[in-house]
């Protein structure tokens, strides 16, 4: 009977040490987003472009005409689409990831803060608050045991959302953001694709 008991808290040790393995792995996928990203231009979709074609497929005329081509002509706006500017048009992002918290840092030191354990957080940035409201971000390491990508939703003031899908690319040397960005004001979503390259 000594050898079958022996034997029974060998396996419940062997169960034990799989299935922290298991759960290592996801944060071992957040470990690897940590870093500077610098925005890669060739690669990415031009947010310009994909507002103006969400606009236009809600039946809106886009503003900017086929001559005028300035740079992030669409990015402003209310106090409330922040986040969506944030998002669609920095060209840097350092992230930092002490499990369940990431910490997002955007140009101008704006700080998103927002956990992969259920929590809700509000962003929170420079004097974002002092017009009142609130958004919140949650997010989550999915792809099985292994975990392969990041996905947040948003839910900024204005009353839309954001779907983000984070992944890693060229040995991790790369990060590919697709985005389902849905402010309350459009009737169709942007979709839009942005590549990072991890800077040295």
């Amino acid at each position: 009977m000594p050898m079958v008991k022996q034997f029974k808290m060998l396996c419940a040790l062997l169960c034990c040490f799989a299935a922290a393995q298991l759960c290592a792995q996801p944060a071992d996928f957040g470990s690897k987003l940590i870093g500077r990203w610098l925005i890669n231009d060739e690669l990415s979709d031009n947010t310009d472009d994909q507002v103006e074609e969400a606009i236009e497929a809600g039946g809106g005329d886009g503003g900017r005409g086929f001559f005028n081509r300035q740079e992030d002509f669409y990015r402003g706006g209310p106090p409330e689409h922040e986040l969506y500017d944030r998002l669609s048009y920095d060209d840097v992002l350092t992230i930092e990831f002490s499990e369940p918290e990431f910490r997002f840092t955007y140009e101008d030191d704006y700080l998103r803060v927002f956990h992969t354990d259920g929590r809700r957080r509000r962003v929170s940035a420079n004097s974002f608050y002092t017009e009142g409201g609130e958004d919140w971000s949650s997010g989550g390491i999915e792809g099985g045991a292994e975990g392969d990508r990041l996905v947040v939703e948003a839910r900024p003031r204005d009353g839309g959302f954001t779907i983000e899908t984070y992944t890693l690319e060229n040995d991790g040397q790369r990060l590919r953001i697709e985005m389902v960005i849905q402010p309350d004001s459009f009737r169709e979503a942007i979709e839009l694709v942005r590549y990072f390259d991890r800077a040295e």
